[in-house]
């Protein structure tokens, strides 16, 4: 069923949930911004724990061979599903905030609790799956001996490949749909809205993948600036908030595309120096 919540339409130019937020908006709020205090957290463990002394890391400066075991695999996607956490949830904030200020308009309590819920678990599931992509291609990158020990490129060819595909991908209508969706939560839910419990499982799926859409060539930069660099994480994190909150947020990116593919001109050029 796809019947809006009465005011919803009224508010089409906004990007930011109505102000000020009700208590449950704060709690919300306060959950979120908890739960991706403890994704960085634990990243930094992660990261911690890879180099210390007989670490993957480690073994890999030492010029010791590292075929991946079933613990370094769930390890690494355990590091990459968390690090999707912090990286991409900040970005989903105003949609989550806007949606569970709808369901309040119109559903009671506890459906819209478990609405709320499933929108959330839905959007991160999405960016799971992306962990999952990511681990299978950094273990075939690990395989042929294209990543160093930070899980960086050791190839100019295949840094360039990287920052040239995200510099494109920038400008391509792809990205400008996917980002159009996820600068506007007013427009994503009066064009996907669905009622009901599982109406917020349904939408968390499709913003997820509308989030993945615009930001998927962009987490290929880890491999550029390292994997576990947390500052280059959270660098690229706080650029994906940008492009999403900023007025000008599409340029901003076509920016961005241009700089990343100069940056990957100028690695070409330096391999075939």
């Amino acid at each position: 069923m796809r019947s809006f919540p009465e005011g919803l339409a009224d508010q089409r130019q906004r990007r930011l949930p109505y102000w000020p937020l009700g208590k449950e908006q704060w709690l919300a709020l306060l959950s979120l911004l908890t739960l991706i205090g403890v994704a960085w957290l634990l990243l930094l463990r992660m990261a911690a724990s890879m180099a210390t002394p007989g670490g993957m890391a480690d073994m890999a400066m030492a010029g010791m061979p590292m075929p991946w075991s079933l613990a370094d695999a769930l390890l690494m996607l355990a590091m990459w599903s968390v690090m999707m956490v912090g990286m991409m949830l900040p970005s989903a904030l105003p949609m989550i905030l806007l949606y569970q200020q709808m369901l309040r308009r119109y559903m009671a309590a506890p459906q819209r609790h478990w609405a709320l819920l499933l929108f959330c678990l839905a959007y991160l599931l999405v960016w799971s799956g992306f962990g999952l992509i990511a681990t299978a291609l950094q273990w075939g990158l690990d395989r042929l001996a294209l990543l160093s020990p930070q899980m960086r490129s050791q190839s100019h060819w295949l840094g360039a490949a990287l920052l040239l595909g995200a510099g494109i991908y920038q400008w391509l209508p792809g990205k400008s749909a996917c980002l159009a969706h996820c600068r506007g939560p007013v427009q994503f839910l009066l064009g996907h809205w669905r009622s009901g419990v599982v109406g917020g499982w349904l939408m968390g799926l499709k913003h997820g993948l509308y989030c993945l859409g615009c930001c998927w060539m962009l987490m290929g930069l880890l491999f550029v600036g390292g994997v576990m660099n947390l500052l280059w994480v959270a660098l690229i994190g706080a650029y994906v908030l940008l492009e999403k909150l900023l007025p000008r947020g599409l340029w901003l990116g076509r920016s961005a595309g241009l700089l990343l593919s100069a940056w990957g001109l100028l690695l070409l050029f330096a391999s075939v120096a």
